[in-house]
Order: C-alpha cells, then sequence, then structure tokens
C-alpha cells in the first residue's frame, strides 16, 4: 500500500500561475533594485570625480605636459641638462 492521501496529484492551476506571477513580480523588483542601486553608484562616480577635478583646479585645461617639450616648442626638461 502506498500510504499516502488520495486523488491529489499536486498542485491547482490556479496555484501554479499565482506561483508563477509572484517570481515574475519578484525578478522585476530585483531588476528594478539592481538598476537603482548602478544608477546610484553613477551618481556617486560622477560627484568624486568632478570633485577630484575641482581639488586639483583643473578646469578643462591641457591636462599632462610633456616634459620633453616646453610651451615655445623647444627642448623644455631636455634643456635643462646641456
Amino acid at each position: 500500500m502506498c500510504g499516502g492521501g488520495g486523488g491529489s496529484s499536486g498542485p491547482s492551476q490556479a496555484e501554479l500561475d499565482a506561483a508563477a506571477r509572484q517570481r515574475a513580480e519578484a525578478t522585476m523588483a530585483r531588476q528594478e533594485a539592481a538598476k537603482d542601486t548602478a544608477e546610484a553608484k553613477r551618481e556617486d562616480i560622477s560627484d568624486a570625480l568632478s570633485a577630484r577635478v575641482q581639488r586639483q583646479g583643473k578646469r578643462g585645461g591641457t591636462g599632462r605636459r610633456s616634459l620633453f617639450t616646453a610651451a615655445q616648442g623647444a627642448a623644455g626638461y631636455l634643456n635643462r641638462f646641456d
């Protein structure tokens, strides 16, 4: 003998549909939370970069300059050791 109950072989179709709906809602909620987190990180990184640029005093200038050439086009760094 089986020892099991009689007749019921599993969850009904309504229960299966409800479970599928809940899984879809949970997936959408996780995706939304991940999107919100990514946006917050992007904003934090952008704020940190702009603060760093302001701290260094750079305002969109040339950035790095060559050690080997001066503004006049002559040898800058190398000319000091002649």
